[in-house]
């Protein structure tokens, strides 16, 4: 009799235990049913439109303007290029974050195993586009020369989308324009200026609408010559042009600092007779600007306020 009882409470209590455990796993899938999906948006880019996940988990990028908005909004960043980074980024040169090419060559193996939930390019890996956008949703993030700071604001609103950070970039982007504004009336009276930069020992003008155009489009500093320019490329010259051409400032940029190559100073291929009789030398108004800001960086949150903060304080 007790045999009996004993095995009709055994039964009696694995028949409990399972279905406590049934209603368990009940709830359990209740709950993951339940979990909200992944919040996706489309985004609009130099190379057509792509949808992406809000608040993307690992984040590749090639574009150094994106990066430094990111940094700016302090967006976490998993993966960036092998490069000269300048001082503002240096951290990210560091083993923290992973390396998927350079500059201009992703290495679609380390980004494929990666597994990144966005990939974000500019005007170097453009091309690499395709190729990109079959390993994760890609954005292309170029910034047009022709028309810096309304696409430049474009992009980073971009940004502020993805990352939940409207706000703070709507902030950010009013702190530039007040700055530019200030710049801007300096720049009434600080009479023309002529963009040159030097990369091994030769020299190269950029003017309006190039991409270091900022400086006459948006800051209001006259060119002194209509520049030729071709893309991202400028026009040859030599210390006879820029003698006759004779520019109240010269702003320089030296590429072989920025691309960490041995070369001739850029000041230095700079410093010869013919130069140095122009109204910007004689009234040192010769602005070396920062080559990683403006040559690897460009259009970012920070990076385009120092930009801007340099030629105000060159006209100044």
């Amino acid at each position: 009799m007790k045999n009996i009882v004993k095995s009709r409470f055994a039964a009696g209590t694995a028949l409990a235990s399972l279905l406590a455990l049934s209603a368990c796993g009940t709830e359990t899938s209740a709950s993951a049913d339940s979990a909200p999906d992944q919040t996706n948006i489309t985004v609009e880019h130099a190379q057509g439109s792509t949808e992406v996940p809000v608040n993307p988990e690992t984040v590749y990028t090639f574009d150094l303007g994106a990066l430094d908005t990111m940094d700016a909004l302090d967006i976490d960043v998993d993966g960036v290029p092998a490069a000269n980074f300048p001082e503002s980024l240096s951290q990210y040169g560091g083993d923290d974050y992973a390396k998927i090419g350079s500059m201009k060559e992703p290495d679609f193996e380390a980004i494929s195993e990666g597994a990144p939930d966005l990939i974000i390019i500019s005007g170097r890996v453009a091309a690499s586009y395709e190729e990109l956008s079959k390993i994760a949703p890609t954005i292309d993030l170029s910034v047009d020369a022709a028309d810096s700071m309304d696409s430049f604001k474009e992009v980073t609103g971009t940004l502020g989308r993805i990352f939940d950070k409207e706000e703070a970039v709507e902030d950010k982007l009013a702190a530039i324009d007040k700055r530019i504004e200030e710049t801007k009336t300096a720049a009434a009276d600080a009479g023309t200026g002529l963009i040159v930069m030097t990369s091994g020992g030769e020299m190269t003008a950029y003017g309006a609408g190039s991409r270091f155009g900022i400086i006459h489009d948006v800051l209001g500093v006259s060119p002194v010559a209509d520049i030729k320019a071709d893309g991202k490329h400028g026009e040859s010259i030599t210390a006879e042009y820029i003698a006759d051409k004779n520019p109240d400032n010269l702003f320089v940029i030296d590429r072989d600092t920025a691309v960490g190559e041995s070369g001739e100073a850029a000041l230095t291929v700079m410093d010869n007779e013919l130069v140095n009789g122009t109204n910007a030398a004689q009234n040192d108004r010769v602005t070396a600007l920062d080559a990683s800001s403006w040559y690897l960086v460009g259009y970012g949150l920070s990076n385009v306020d120092s930009m801007v903060t340099e030629v105000q304080n060159g006209i100044s």
